[in-house]
């Protein structure tokens, strides 16, 4: 069975965020976010999460973009332009025209880690990106930390 974990940083302490991802023994994050340079990202932002990732915890780092939405579609659902279900349904267009199901392995699946800012998965596109890949590829269990 591949193990799947996303998360997100938000609400998270330093600790609380690079604990969680040893104990279930994630071995790579995937960062799902568009922009994930901002210095309101806090550790999680690129450059120090990837240092962070190697000295704490020896969890590999991967930026995916084909994985984040676009900065269309993030924008209008921010700005209330479109509702979840529009947002959702714009999302899983976009993944599936990009064929995210051929840019990652089943071994590099395996105990990864889906990384966005939201703190819970219900409306966050790392639990839809997790899910469209588990309706595509056998014996997938995505959870949730």
């Amino acid at each position: 069975m591949i193990k799947l974990f996303t998360i997100g940083f938000t609400r998270k302490s330093a600790a609380q965020f690079f604990e969680g991802l040893k104990k279930v023994g994630v071995k790579m994050l995937i960062d799902t976010r568009l922009n994930n340079t901002s210095q309101l990202s806090g550790f999680a932002k690129q450059s120090d999460l990837r240092y962070f990732l190697d000295k704490i915890t020896q969890i590999s780092y991967e930026h995916c973009l084909p994985l984040a939405p676009t900065q269309d579609i993030l924008d209008n659902y921010k700005k209330k332009k479109i509702a979840w279900d529009e947002y959702e349904n714009s999302y899983l267009e976009l993944i599936q025209k990009r064929q995210v199901e051929s840019l990652l392995s089943p071994e590099q699946l395996d105990h990864a880690c889906f990384l966005c800012s939201e703190d819970k998965p219900h409306y966050c596109h790392r639990r839809l990106a997790a899910e469209y890949l588990q309706s595509r590829l056998n014996n997938l269990q995505v959870i949730h930390l």
